[in-house]
């Protein structure tokens, strides 16, 4: 397969309106006539999963996964047999277990399956969520202090602790059993415990580096059920059947922009058919709640309807609301919470845009953005922490390159930011390094995101740090940068028969990347900004075919601008949506990106 750098740009477009080269995705012929012999898919099918690294004995799984192909030995995750053992012990012996989890989605995913495993064992497990304010990100010796007073003698973290070793140190010293449960990126010590379990431990070698903490949480619970078979505890009584459960597991996976790959895909995808029942009381009030009504569930309820109110809590809120809402069998329980969790979200909306919008002027008004360097860091008084993450990654789409955004709290001399990152740009390494070497008072994350702590006085040291680490990344990014084409069509060939069979290939996420679709020649006719700082309009063909279509927040960049002159002769890359509004089975195109040939 070719470099993405050797690529010839795609209609000839080496610099679109967005500042971004075009190229075909790349994919092996003999690899693309395979699947239509095996699969009997049409060729565009077929070369889409074929670029998509699909091997030709992979087709199957991939299009149909299945537990029982994909599911991994939990005994291959370094410390798993040890931590079920650990928890089932305490089960036995009914010792207080409390957990300790994450205030995003996927902590809250992860609390609430353990929550459930527990309650089907005829045990009640307590929630802790720190709160984001005035006890950051992970365990802390306070933190854990607090639960030791309460009663607990072993605290399960979830989506946390990997990086925790003096907090979890501390709890050993007070006689606090802890075993951690984790997914981001850790040093090689890890904390001393009666286990860590993490993928993305150095020695683990399960090859599933790509699962969410709600993901080792679900084989996690396959390994105590493994284990508390093997005790005789399910004589005479029904083991848990954790399947139920992978609504939970999918909403930390795609929460947590995780590689929709092996077995975290038939997560996600059997996870979205259990979630379709809306069974799980808090996830069905929350659809309601939202104004949804409940059907077939797709990556967008999970993405954009659910988790952002499950999130609000966190950011703005109570931290520990959608651990709570997840967890919950009461029907009544489930419906105030949501409202409550809806009612947050609309205000961490008008939070984010402020600091949107203030972020903007801030680096726009330096050239910040636009003066060669790697990375972009921007810091504001009492910019409210829990939507800094939200902004650096509205702040990345906008200037194609990773972006942290800093809440500064002025009496203190302390900030707390969030980082977002391009492919190609490892900034949670960085950050990381940086946290290491003392520019940081905390620090770590992915290669895609990252949270820091900082000394106020240290910021301008972190901006250097990140841009002399990051800038030899820097080239590779900006190739990496390409739109991916995988069709190229016309208005009149944009129908619901394309776009269902594209969806052989959903669910789409990283590592399998949503379809893209090229038009070629379209002008653009009743063109309107809406409000949000989105265009619709329509996109005619040069036989006057048209389709609808619409671009988000980019009424005030040159995609946006071009679509809203109404000129002709555009080329213009996108997805395919499905347009079910009143009963109709249409399909809507969602503009990615903008060339104009003649300046392309």
């Amino acid at each position: 397969m070719a470099d993405g750098g050797s690529l010839p740009a795609f209609l000839g477009v080496s610099r679109s309106l967005s500042g971004r080269a075009w190229r075909q995705r790349p994919a092996d012929a003999g690899l693309t006539r395979a699947h239509m012999q095996t699969l009997g898919l049409d060729e565009p099918l077929a070369r889409a999963l074929a670029a998509r690294g699909v091997g030709a004995e992979q087709g199957a799984d991939f299009l149909q996964p299945t537990l029982k192909a994909l599911f991994p030995d939990p005994s291959s995750f370094l410390d798993m047999d040890a931590a079920a053992a650990a928890i089932v012990d305490a089960v036995q012996a009914g010792r207080s277990v409390h957990v300790f989890a994450d205030y995003d989605v996927d902590g809250a995913s992860s609390a609430a399956l353990l929550v459930r495993w527990f309650r089907a064992m005829g045990a009640e497990l307590p929630i802790y969520v720190p709160d984001r304010i005035t006890e950051g990100y992970g365990p802390s010796a306070k933190a854990f202090d607090t639960l030791k007073a309460s009663g607990a003698d072993l605290v399960i973290t979830v989506d946390c602790g990997a990086a925790a070793n003096e907090a979890v140190a501390h709890a050993a010293s007070i006689g606090l059993n802890v075993v951690v449960i984790d997914h981001h990126l850790m040093r090689e010590q890890p904390p001393e415990c009666l286990a860590v379990v993490n993928p993305n431990r150095p020695g683990c070698n399960s090859g599933q580096g790509n699962l969410a903490a709600a993901g080792v949480v679900f084989v996690l619970l396959a390994a105590l059920n493994r284990e508390a078979r093997a005790r005789g505890l399910f004589d005479g009584r029904e083991q848990p059947d954790i399947r139920r459960w992978l609504d939970l597991a999918a909403m930390g996976a795609i929460c947590d922009v995780t590689g929709l790959t092996g077995f975290n895909r038939a997560l996600t995808s059997l996870g979205l058919r259990v979630m379709s029942d809306w069974s799980n009381p808090g996830l069905r009030a929350l659809l309601i709640a939202a104004g949804s009504e409940p059907g077939p569930a797709k990556v967008n309820h999970a993405g954009f309807i659910l988790g952002p109110r499950i999130n609000a809590g966190g950011r703005i809120g109570k931290s520990d609301l959608g651990a709570r809402l997840l967890s919950t069998d009461d029907d009544g329980e489930a419906m105030v919470l949501a409202q409550e969790l809806d009612a947050l979200n609309l205000a961490r909306r008008e939070v984010e845009r402020q600091v949107t919008d203030a972020a903007i002027r801030r680096v726009e008004a330096t050239g910040a953005h636009e003066d060669g360097s790697a990375v972009v860091v921007v810091e504001g008084e009492d910019w409210h922490p829990g939507v800094v993450g939200i902004v650096a990654g509205r702040l990345r789409e906008r200037w194609r390159k990773p972006v942290i955004v800093i809440g500064v709290d002025a009496v203190n001399g302390v900030g707390k930011g969030s980082g977002r990152s391009q492919p190609g740009m490892n900034l949670g390494r960085a950050i990381q390094t940086a946290w290491q070497d003392g520019v940081l008072m905390a620090g770590g994350g992915h290669a895609m995101a990252a949270g820091l702590t900082v000394r106020t006085d240290r910021i301008s040291d972190l901006r250097a740090f990140l841009n002399d680490r990051l800038a030899h990344e820097q080239s590779a990014a900006e190739i990496l940068d390409a739109v991916e084409v995988d069709v190229l069509l016309d208005p009149r060939a944009a129908t619901r028969e394309l776009f269902d069979a594209f969806e052989q290939l959903a669910p789409f996420g990283p590592a399998n990347p949503e379809p893209t679709f090229a038009l070629t020649h379209v002008s653009i006719r009743d063109a309107v900004a809406m409000n949000g700082g989105h265009v619709r309009c329509r996109l005619v063909g040069p036989d006057g075919a048209s389709v609808k279509a619409i671009a988000w927040r980019c009424a005030d960049m040159p995609v946006g601008q071009a679509l809203l002159s109404g000129q002709g002769g555009l080329s213009v890359v996108g997805r395919l949506k499905a347009d079910d509004w009143n009963g109709r089975r249409g399909v809507q195109f969602e503009v990615d990106d903008v060339a104009d040939p003649r300046m392309a």
